[in-house]
């Protein structure tokens, strides 16, 4: 897999230092603190009651599946599930009818975790906390924006859906290694069931915190924190972009300026929203309506024993395996569109393992999924290319009809008039090949290797496709030996 650390679009003698926050949603059927319905697209404010729009004399009760969910994703990131209290996070804004948000502050229930990255690159994980979800405001006229609006719509249907905060330490060295982080923690994510990972529905959100500093320096640089990405590929060109901005401004003889800029995915820039909060600006105080969360050392056994196998897991197993390395991108590909059972299921029967790997990784992650092929057509066309009944070429055309009509390999590869020639009449096609071209040939037993694939795709072509082509190199070599040993 590529190196993401040297990142291409940092310049020399800078270093990029990214720290994300990622919020993801949990895939509970209520909210975190009342009976409300958590429903993505609902008809604004229908979800919601006295204890999500905070009147008078409500009282939140915590959502006990909320908290498991929480769990395994600490337990995921290999966090300390620790006792952990609720605070008041004390703002302004109007996507909260209560004007604070229930969240964690200084004792969160996970904390001092770490993500493997597909590149074996280790981030770690400061903090996993809970928190209520807000509502949602829509900017109408003006690009969306506030300030040119003509009015603003509020839909307090998310405010109070369970979230989990994720904050890794500021470990991040590139706009490419962030968008690995987001995807290898949203694979996590979905693994674990807690959340289903949709950034098109905003189950998860992202904001990344950015600075700059010299190459050579120990001493981070000042930070800005962007918001208002919603897929992987906005974080990359939102943090290119920002990184781009510091350096430009800084190499000028400015400074950068601690704030939030808020990412605009038409402009492809980043504008600045307002300074950056800090805690005491939030006026944390702890919720006096929740007691302590203190999960016992038996529940977070059962939470941690009924973990599935995660991604890095399952990369492991592949690779171990196929023989193939784990950091390659093929393993990964596989992992990713949850094909590795076709894997076991092909190396269960004796087929190549490797070769599996790259049917998976390359013509059926082309087609972007297995489409109508089964692990048992799929390990029967791998035997049939290994023992030479298909050529290679052939085997990828038989498993492109596989994917769109199912079917049996060997019946698809009858219907397409496929036959592997005999070692016999391939021998026969390669010595008439020969026998055409004999300066080419010439000069190929005088030790000119470049023309062995001259040679190939020629037989290729005399006979019509069907020659395994894998065991023509080391037949010409055959000749030229004899030729070159004849008087």
């Amino acid at each position: 897999m590529t190196d993401l650390v040297d990142s291409a679009t940092t310049p020399s003698g800078w270093e990029t230092v990214i720290g994300l926050e990622v919020h993801c949603e949990l895939r509970t059927q209520t909210k975190l603190f009342c009976g409300c319905r958590n429903a993505f697209g609902d008809p604004p404010n229908t979800n919601v009651c006295p204890v999500c729009l905070g009147l008078p004399g409500s009282l939140p009760v915590i959502n006990e599946l909320a908290v498991e969910f929480a769990m395994r994703i600490g337990l995921a990131l290999h966090c300390r599930v620790e006792p952990s209290i609720f605070h008041r996070k004390n703002y302004f804004y109007p996507d909260m009818p209560k004007d604070y948000q229930v969240s964690q502050y200084d004792q969160p229930i996970n904390v001092n975790g770490w993500l493997d990255l597909p590149t074996g690159r280790r981030i770690g994980i400061e903090r996993a906390h809970m928190e209520e979800d807000t509502g949602k405001t829509t900017h109408v006229g003006g690009g969306g924006r506030i300030h040119d609006a003509g009015y603003s719509l509020v839909d307090y249907n998310r405010a109070g859906v369970p979230l989990v905060e994720i904050v890794s330490r500021p470990d991040l060295r590139s706009a490419a290694e962030a968008r690995y982080y987001v995807d290898e923690l949203r694979a996590i994510l979905v693994a674990t069931g807690a959340s289903d990972g949709k950034m098109e529905e905003g189950s998860l959100r992202v904001d990344a915190n950015v600075s700059v500093r010299p190459a050579s320096s120990s001493t981070y640089g000042t930070r800005c924190e962007i918001k208002n990405m919603n897929s992987i590929r906005s974080l990359g060109r939102a943090v290119d972009y920002e990184v781009a901005r510091q350096i430009a401004l800084l190499e000028a003889g400015g400074r950068v300026v601690q704030e939030t800029r808020h990412w605009n995915e038409v402009e492809g820039t980043t504008r600045s929203m307002r300074s950056k909060e800090e805690a005491f600006d939030y006026r944390y105080f702890p919720e006096p309506d929740l007691v302590p969360l203190a999960p016992s050392a038996s529940w977070v056994t059962a939470v941690a024993s009924a973990l599935p196998p995660l991604p890095a897991d399952r990369r492991a197993r592949v690779a171990g395996a196929s023989g193939l390395p784990v950091c390659s991108d093929a393993v990964a590909t596989v992992v990713r569109l949850d094909l590795d059972s076709f894997v076991m299921a092909a190396i269960d029967v004796g087929a190549d393992g490797a070769l599996a790997v790259r049917r998976l990784a390359n013509e059926v992650a082309a087609f972007d999924g297995a489409g109508r092929l089964d692990p048992d057509g799929f390990c029967r066309l791998l035997l049939m290319e290994s023992r030479s009944e298909l050529t290679t070429a052939q085997a990828r055309d038989v498993l492109r009809h596989m994917l769109v009509s199912g079917g049996d390999p060997a019946a698809i590869a009858s219907s397409l008039g496929f036959a592997a020639l005999s070692s016999g009449a391939l021998g026969s096609a390669i010595d008439e090949v020969i026998a055409l071209y004999p300066g080419e040939w010439e000069r190929f037993v005088a030790g000119e290797d470049k023309l062995q694939g001259f040679f190939i795709g020629k037989v290729k072509a005399a006979t019509g496709g069907n020659a395994d082509l894998k065991a023509v190199p080391a037949l010409l070599r055959a000749r030229r030996g004899s030729a070159s040993l004849s008087p």
